[in-house]
């Protein structure tokens, strides 16, 4: 039994930062080749400290869903998630074992050699007839200072293409670095020219920043003196044929077992007991989760008692994550505890989808729960999160106990969870009867980045800007 885990950025600001990442943990469960497919993010949640918690199998395969080797892939998310390993990440990948878990970390899925075909679908769906007498191709990257690996993957890739002789012109051009992206017209002679973002979702650089870096006016752009025309596509990372990468990814990937692993009995235990309150009903958090035979009809709890025909019905737990993946005011969640979730639906769903709901609704809260309600949750206190930061956050270091705390106060104020990682004792939780009790082993991403606002002085700045 094997659990494949897809790790995304994520965004506290962008809710259409995950969506690639959904897309294709929806597409590789559809195709039964991993017994769960589980995603977890560095800026939302599941965060990548809880997300080996939500595996369900002893045997894990994590795939970081990123566009290149870089700071995330080398970093950050071996770092979070407790690897012991910093820096280029082997061809084969990185096994350990941890927690008695068997996990197998591999490289960014856009490094792997079948990328360049991805970026040639791009180039065909906007200009069919791309013609290697008067089209380029400009393969467009983030690039940055602070990781030479960032654009290795982007130059190669526009390598292999020119060598096939396809287009008249091939470039690679960058956001951040030279040769700029914007300085396109010095560099590219041909006619027409196909431009593919080599980024791993649609987000503000492929909605925002190239459009206006660039001047493009949507798909097809027509300049004059001299005359070119653009075709503008959609960024490689969100085509279909990356499911092929990861699967393949996955199978390469260093100690690779065709046994699998067994049911993590921790994971078992907390559904199980979870599945036995549920039977009598139930509330956690903001919903209310009731029996009707052999479905369950889950709800906002400031629903209860209104007409079913009143409210949204949802089927599945992909849809209740697309209805209630923003507020009700149109606000991104992603912290989905905050006390800001949308009301006005019920989902009806039978026991299978049930645990995929409230994964989704409140992730890792169950496996949290029963392991605090069961004296095992370890907390992790402020001083040693704050000592794992690195980059731009390691600022956060500085923090002093007062502006740690008065950041608190806003955002975990807004929060269901009460913070154990700061002491706050919890004896019971929602397991045993307690709706509101869920416990917070560590700060989140979203107080670490307000932590960071704080000690740089500017989230007074943008709370005088409000008012």
């Amino acid at each position: 039994m094997r659990s494949l885990v897809l790790i995304g950025h994520g965004s506290h600001l962008n809710p259409e930062s995950a969506a690639a990442v959904y897309r294709y943990a929806e597409l590789l469960r559809s195709r039964h080749l991993f017994d769960e497919v589980v995603e977890g993010y560095w800026k939302e949640e599941p965060s990548l400290r809880q997300v080996l918690r939500t595996c369900a199998y002893t045997d894990v395969t994590v795939i970081p869903m990123f566009i290149s080797e870089g700071y995330f892939t080398e970093t950050v998310i071996p770092r979070e998630l407790g690897l012991g390993h910093q820096g280029p990440v082997p061809r084969e990948g990185v096994a350990r074992t941890i927690g008695g878990r068997t996990l197998r970390y591999t490289l960014p899925y856009g490094v792997h050699p079948r990328m360049s075909e991805v970026i040639l679908e791009r180039a065909r769906e906007v200009l069919p007839d791309a013609s290697g007498e008067d089209t380029a191709l400009v393969v467009i990257g983030h690039g940055t200072t602070r990781n030479e690996n960032s654009n290795k993957v982007v130059y190669q890739n526009a390598e292999l293409i020119r060598q096939q002789g396809l287009f008249a012109e091939v470039h690679a051009l960058f956001l951040d670095e030279e040769p700029k992206a914007a300085d396109w017209r010095e560099r590219v002679q041909a006619r027409r020219v196909v431009m593919v973002p080599f980024f791993a979702s649609e987000g503000w650089h492929t909605l925002e920043t190239i459009p206006e870096d660039l001047e493009l006016r949507g798909e097809v752009t027509h300049f004059s003196d001299p005359a070119q025309t653009v075709y503008y596509a959609r960024p490689v990372g969100t085509h279909p044929a990356v499911a092929d990468v990861i699967v393949q990814l996955a199978e390469e990937a260093r100690g690779a077992s065709e046994r699998g692993g067994d049911r993590d009995p921790e994971h078992r235990a907390a559904w199980e007991a979870f599945l036995r309150r549920a039977d009598l009903g139930l509330r956690m958090g903001e919903i209310l989760i009731a029996p009707h035979g052999s479905l369950f009809e889950v709800r906002h709890a400031l629903d209860e008692g209104r007409a079913s025909e009143t409210l949204t019905t949802l089927v599945t737990p992909e849809g209740l994550r697309e209805h209630t993946r923003l507020s009700e005011t149109g606000e991104h969640r992603p912290v989905h505890t905050l006390r800001n979730l949308r009301r006005g639906w019920r989902a009806v769903l039978n026991r299978t989808d049930l645990i995929r709901a409230v994964h989704i609704l409140y992730p890792a809260v169950v496996e949290e729960s029963h392991a605090c309600s069961g004296h095992t949750l370890r907390s992790t206190p402020w001083a040693t999160t704050a000592r794992r930061q690195t980059g731009i956050y390691a600022k956060v270091q500085r923090a002093t106990p007062a502006q740690v705390e008065t950041v608190a106060r806003d955002v975990c104020g807004a929060c269901l969870k009460t913070r154990v990682w700061a002491g706050h004792r919890l004896n019971q939780t929602f397991m045993d009867g307690v709706p509101g009790a869920i416990p917070c082993a560590e700060a989140c991403t979203f107080l670490i980045a307000e932590v960071r606002e704080e000690v740089s002085g500017k989230r007074g700045q943008k709370a005088a800007a409000h008012d």
